[in-house]
């Protein structure tokens, strides 16, 4: 190699590595972003939830004005993505990471929602303990926290282990969902007056089954992020040998 061409390859490799460390700052700086959006949206869920659990309505108000926060980091992160897949055109894990990013950030905007309607529905309720107590609301309750922060903490230590367990615990909820379902219908079958309450809480139950839900694809997209592997609707095959699906089945 001429002394030329040995300049232009340090000179070359000089460029790459810069641009390499600019891009790294950039996904730091959307991690960041993320990761503030994970905590408005977390703290969003917890608020909603203790209002039911807790029958407080005193977060109603903070809870909605909050929600115009979250909408503007939505957007935020959206376009930030953008213009790094605009002006980098990343490709394999870096690639996978802004993908994610997104992915997750729609999520989160879509959690903080449903905290907003949740509330939003409760609050047109009065003395609505009774009801509420024969339901399975309390432990759909804890259960959703649990995968919310779970999925959250997945992403933020980068352990897909702690996302699976996330991706598992969807099917509970799943069929705490159904059995509310039966329930409230007969309750409001015993009495007029429990009509409102039932189907607030119908609303509410399926709200925190989404709530489930967003939290699984953002378990999704961090298995994505580290083991490039795209699990929706193939739980079993990819985390159960057929053993473990047949006990699965059994429970």
């Amino acid at each position: 190699m001429s002394q030329d061409d040995l300049v232009n390859s340090n000179v070359l490799n000089e460029k790459d590595t810069a641009f390499k460390r600019h891009f790294d700052i950039q996904l730091e700086k959307l991690r960041s972003k993320l990761i503030r959006m994970c905590t408005l949206v977390d703290e969003q869920l917890q608020f909603a939830l203790r209002t039911i659990d807790e029958q407080n309505t005193e977060w109603v108000k903070l809870i909605v004005e909050r929600d115009a926060i979250v909408d503007k980091y939505d957007v935020k992160i959206e376009k930030y993505c953008q213009r790094m897949v605009a002006l980098n055109q990343p490709v394999a894990m870096d690639l996978r990471q802004i993908m994610s990013a997104l992915n997750i950030n729609s999520n989160l905007e879509r959690i903080g929602d449903i905290a907003v309607s949740i509330v939003e529905n409760y609050s047109l309720l009065e003395d609505s303990r009774n009801i509420y107590q024969q339901t399975k609301l309390s432990e759909m309750i804890g259960i959703a926290k649990v995968m919310l922060k779970h999925s959250i903490d997945s992403y933020i230590t980068g352990e897909p282990k702690l996302a699976e367990k996330v991706i598992l615990s969807d099917k509970n909820l799943d069929r705490l969902n159904k059995e509310n379902h039966k329930i409230l219908i007969n309750i409001m079958k015993q009495s007029p007056d429990n009509i409102e309450a039932g189907v607030v809480f119908l609303v509410i139950s399926r709200l925190i089954e989404r709530c489930g839900d967003h939290a699984t694809n953002i378990a999704e997209g961090v298995i994505f992020i580290h083991e490039a592997t795209v699990i929706r609707h193939n739980y079993e095959s990819l985390f159960f040998n057929d053993e473990q699906e047949k006990e699965m089945e059994e429970e």
